[in-house]
């Protein structure tokens, strides 16, 4: 299996340019997920993501909950991030919203193969033993296409 698994905030959501974010996580309101603008053009992102789908690839998301926060808010932002994702029509094979600094390795560690971790943390990217690792803080549709011209 090859698959690209993306983060969420801060990698296609611009969840840290919400205004007010940290205080309406920290008051568990679960705005800033639906309110959050994508980073890139949504049609172009997808289109490629859809490139890959039709070479073989998986497209798969891993994205933290919010940090120390209850089950009914877990819950209410799973909700919003499917959501958001619908929304821009981004074309997910699999999507995996787990506990706040869950190993993201672990949630697709099983399915073997290839396996490339587009994520703005830099922790999170060194922590990733899967295959390769792209650097969201950097324009990842320039990233991915040379990812896939290296793969033709």
């Amino acid at each position: 299996m090859k698959a690209l698994v993306f983060d969420m905030d801060g990698t296609i959501a611009d969840l840290y340019g919400v205004e007010g974010w940290l205080e309406d996580l920290r008051a568990e309101n679960p705005r800033p997920y639906s309110e959050a603008k994508p980073l890139y053009n949504m049609f172009v992102l997808n289109e490629l993501l859809k490139l890959f789908q039709e070479m073989g690839w998986k497209i798969i998301v891993i994205s933290w909950l919010a940090m120390n926060s209850t089950k009914e808010y877990d819950e209410k932002v799973r909700e919003a991030k499917r959501n958001w994702l619908a929304e821009n029509g981004f074309p997910a094979d699999e999507i995996h919203i787990v506990k706040y600094g869950t190993t993201k390795a672990d949630c697709t560690r099983a399915k073997g193969g290839f396996q490339v971790l587009i994520d703005d943390n830099e922790k999170v990217r060194k922590g990733w033993n899967l295959g390769n690792t792209i650097d969201a803080n950097k324009n990842i549709i320039k990233e991915l296409v040379a990812l896939l011209d290296a793969t033709n």
